[in-house]
């Protein structure tokens, strides 16, 4: 099954070709999902006794399935958060799978190691933080999130001596963050308090003060991080982190920001001044797979006092004891969140920054940037249109005049079956809206217009 032979070497050379083919196109289909059955009836059997043969399942994968996904890196994929890896992250990705790295110790993969530190080191310079902080790699913001907040227990935990060992640790958290953050606390058997929010979900210090006020004297106890946002997913707003850090450092907490999706605009000078009080997290995220032009999947984890991290994470066994010294020199990344096995997600990162450089980064995201600012100004001078409110960063949210819950939902499925943009609905103010999020810089004013000129007629 590892021979290298003459077929082998005709199915290297169709895979990189495919994958070649598929980074220049420009732009590529956007394409969209089959059912089970239509896809069972289109690629057939794939998984035999005998093997179909590498070929063969690269033309269903090539004919057949890869259609049947949407293209994220589509200039009008423009719902949830999308992706637009450049072109020398993907071919970084291929060298990744193709070198065999494990990427969960030093001892095993120093050298991929180093080169995720040094992107690493990037990201905590644009946060702020100090030269001594540090982290890795997860998958995403979820992971990110869990581990982070894995850390911040163990911390308020071992301080107490033993105290807390028993008692259900409680979480503060705007009411506009993302959904993992609640998702970690189930999995900690913590609780979330979540703070209101103003008119446009930001959660400002005034109202987290007022909050912690009402906190009975046992909760403030057991309060164990303070959590914000820098660019909710649904409207792409920031937290107040300076009063979020204020409140942190009051009840002797740990404070986390969730950066996720809107981390990456730390790069962009036009915005950098929105994000003052990130300095001050004890930890951060931010995805390279969403605005930081990387593929799927990565998400950077940060931390001011990486030996808290480490301390909490760090997974014990015989078998392991040869990766960790008593000094706890090596770096190895399995130490930093709750996993072992990883692979080196953050290269691709690192070889598009070693090969652009960090002001290409920048001017990558003002652009994106300026056309959300454009599609705000388009929507805005729109009269079957309504602007919900001006962008913060990317994400703008609008709403068509006069449309049921139904109607949004017709037109964005007949746009996706169209391949003309992919727009899907939500919801804001309980009632329902439409929401795109522009992350990538080939995204242009024209493509907004044609959405905007899409939505003049009632869906049949």
């Amino acid at each position: 099954m590892h021979r290298v032979d003459a077929s082998t070497e005709v199915l290297t050379q169709a895979i990189l070709r495919y994958a070649v083919d598929r980074i220049r196109l420009d732009p590529p289909p956007l394409d969209h999902p089959r059912t089970p059955a239509e896809l069972r009836a289109m690629a057939g059997r794939t998984v035999t006794a005998q093997g179909i043969g590498g070929l063969e399942a690269l033309r269903v994968f090539a004919d057949v399935l890869a259609p049947a996904c949407i293209s994220v890196d589509h200039p009008r994929f423009l719902s949830f958060v999308p992706a637009a890896p450049t072109e020398a992250a993907v071919l970084f990705d291929l060298v990744v799978g193709a070198s065999s790295v494990y990427a969960g110790s030093w001892l095993e993969g120093a050298g991929a190691v180093f080169a995720e530190n040094e992107a690493l080191r990037w990201l905590a310079d644009l946060a702020g933080l100090p030269a001594t902080s540090g982290g890795v790699f997860v998958s995403g913001g979820t992971a990110g999130n869990l581990s982070a907040l894995i850390a911040a227990r163990w911390r308020w935990r071992t301080l107490a001596g033993g105290r807390h060992d028993r008692t259900r640790g409680l979480v503060l958290a705007s009411a506009g963050a993302h959904s993992s953050v609640a998702q970690a606390t189930r999995v900690l058997d913590a609780d979330v308090v979540t703070v209101p929010a103003d008119a446009e979900g930001r959660m400002r210090g005034a109202d987290l003060d007022a909050l912690v006020a009402e906190l009975p004297p046992d909760d403030l106890d057991r309060c164990f991080a303070v959590v914000a946002t820098s660019g909710t997913t649904n409207a792409g707003v920031i937290d107040d982190l300076a009063a979020a850090a204020d409140a942190a450092a009051r009840l002797g907490c740990w404070f986390h920001v969730d950066g996720a999706y809107g981390g990456a605009a730390l790069a962009a000078p036009s915005v950098r001044p929105r994000f003052a009080g990130i300095e001050r997290a004890d930890s951060f995220i931010v995805d390279p797979h969403k605005w930081l032009f990387g593929p799927f999947d990565s998400c950077a984890l940060l931390y001011r006092d990486p030996s808290v991290a480490r301390a909490a994470h760090t997974q014990h066994a015989e078998y392991l004891d040869v990766l960790h010294s008593p000094d706890d020199e090596p770096w190895n990344p399995s130490d930093y969140a709750h996993h072992l096995s990883r692979r080196a997600r953050g290269l691709p990162l690192w070889f598009s920054l070693a090969t652009h450089g960090t002001a290409a980064y920048a001017e990558a995201v003002e652009t994106t940037l300026r056309t959300a600012a454009e599609a705000a100004d388009l929507i805005d001078a729109a009269a079957h249109l309504e602007l919900v409110m001006r962008p913060e960063l990317s994400v703008v949210i609008f709403r068509r005049r006069g449309w049921t819950a139904a109607q949004y939902q017709a037109w964005s499925d007949a746009e996706l079956q169209a391949g003309r943009s992919f727009v899907v609905p939500t919801s804001w103010g309980g009632a329902p809206a439409l929401r795109i999020c522009i992350v990538n810089p080939r995204t242009t004013a024209d493509d907004i217009a044609l959405i905007v000129d899409s939505l003049a007629t009632d869906p049949a």
